[in-house]
């Protein structure tokens, strides 16, 4: 079997990335593991994505927006960060346009399989399921992709989507910078007495951190980030146990909690990889910058690289040219870069500060929301880098 474009991973990344190509006129294969019952019908996995403006724009360019319930899509109004047992909050609101939201919460398993909706529709599209990718050999005339059973397939460019640690990223040799923050992060929906009034909240207290992602009604996503070892007793409760365990970690703010989803939990670990291309190679989604989900943007940045590549290459194949040059994949690379690594940075550095526990460092964090909540400018910058509201140039 021949494509021009072989892609490692059927999540929502690489299956957006999929669909943008579909005025590309390219042959495009995307192999995942999990079963196409999986692909198509996703369950619950706890993940709530925030959206910004752009991202919700992008799937509606691909299609992928109308095969989401309008009823399971939540207005974010205002974000608000707390620090210890202070009350004290620094506030992040859209600014003057006071009827658009901040932001979207959207049930990651109806983005997936909104996504899968779109590209299967597709018929330069193919999506081979139950299998995975066993080996990739690259080379300046084209890949070979060896799969878990035996076949193989010739490809022009093969684009690594699966997850932030990635085997094929590993296997083509190039590094990423890695941080495990050393904690598990438990996700869960949860109905409370309270109304949220569509307010994200994240709360840096001492030996925990909660943050409560308004869905509508009085439901919340609750994530809670705990050391290993403390999530394992957490995991372990009961439904019961588990509500009134939910409802005295956050004070009762939101009063008496009830668990209403699955729990479900992921090791907090933050990838940047060296390089995002390498020959008749790319990295996109998580594979080439997997984000600490404080500031809520890998989903925005997968769908960001998503269209930025697809863009270069679609261009490239309308002039005729070799879309998987290394002038299309260097320049989706740098786009990308710059699109990320400064946002990269900033929260991981931000992470850093509002977990660490030392006395210096809880004084700092104080300091740090009074400050900025005092200086507009940069609140009206963080907001506006949360909105981000522009559209994606697809063509």
């Amino acid at each position: 079997m021949d494509y021009d474009i072989v892609i490692a991973g059927g999540g929502p990344a690489g299956l957006s990335f999929a669909t943008a190509l579909g005025d590309s006129g390219l042959s495009v294969a995307v192999i995942e593991r999990l079963p196409e019952s999986e692909l198509a019908n996703p369950g619950f996995d706890g993940r709530e994505i925030a959206m910004t403006h752009r991202s919700v724009n992008m799937l509606k360019s691909l299609g992928a927006w109308d095969h989401i319930p309008a009823g399971e899509v939540a207005d974010m109004r205002e974000a608000r960060v707390l620090n210890g047992s202070s009350l004290y909050a620094m506030s992040f609101e859209p600014g003057a346009r006071s009827d658009v939201p901040l932001g979207y919460l959207v049930a990651n398993h109806l983005i997936r399989r909104a996504v899968y909706q779109t590209a299967t529709a597709l018929p330069n599209v193919t999506v081979m399921a139950g299998i995975s990718v066993a080996g990739v050999q690259t080379s300046a005339e084209g890949a070979t992709v060896r799969l878990s059973d035996g076949q193989e397939i010739a490809a022009r460019l093969v684009v690594a989507a699966d997850t932030r640690f990635s085997e094929l990223r590993r296997r083509q040799g190039i590094p990423a910078q890695m941080r495990d923050f050393g904690k598990v992060m438990m996700v869960c929906r949860v109905e409370h007495d309270l109304p949220h009034d569509q307010v994200a909240t994240e709360w840096f207290d001492y030996g925990q951190t909660i943050a409560m992602l308004p869905i509508n009604g009085n439901c919340s996503s609750f994530v809670l980030t705990l050391p290993a070892r403390e999530m394992d007793t957490v995991m372990a409760m009961n439904d019961a146990e588990f509500s009134a365990e939910a409802t005295r970690r956050y004070r009762e703010r939101l009063g008496q909690m009830r668990l209403v989803s699955t729990r479900h939990s992921y090791p907090l670990v933050t990838v940047y990889a060296e390089r995002f291309a390498g020959t008749r190679f790319a990295l996109m989604g998580d594979a080439a910058v997997g984000m600490h989900p404080v500031t809520a943007h890998g989903f925005n940045f997968g769908l960001r690289g998503a269209e930025a590549l697809a863009r270069r290459i679609t261009h490239a194949a309308n002039r005729g040219t070799d879309f998987a040059a290394q002038s299309v994949l260097k320049a989706y690379e740098r786009e990308h870069r710059m699109a990320t690594f400064p946002t990269y940075t900033a929260t991981n550095a931000t992470a850093r500060l509002f977990t660490d526990e030392r006395m210096p460092a809880r004084v700092l964090r104080d300091a740090v929301l009074r400050v900025g909540n005092l200086v507009a400018p940069a609140r009206k910058l963080i907001s506006a880098r949360l909105m981000e509201a522009g559209r994606p140039r697809l063509a």
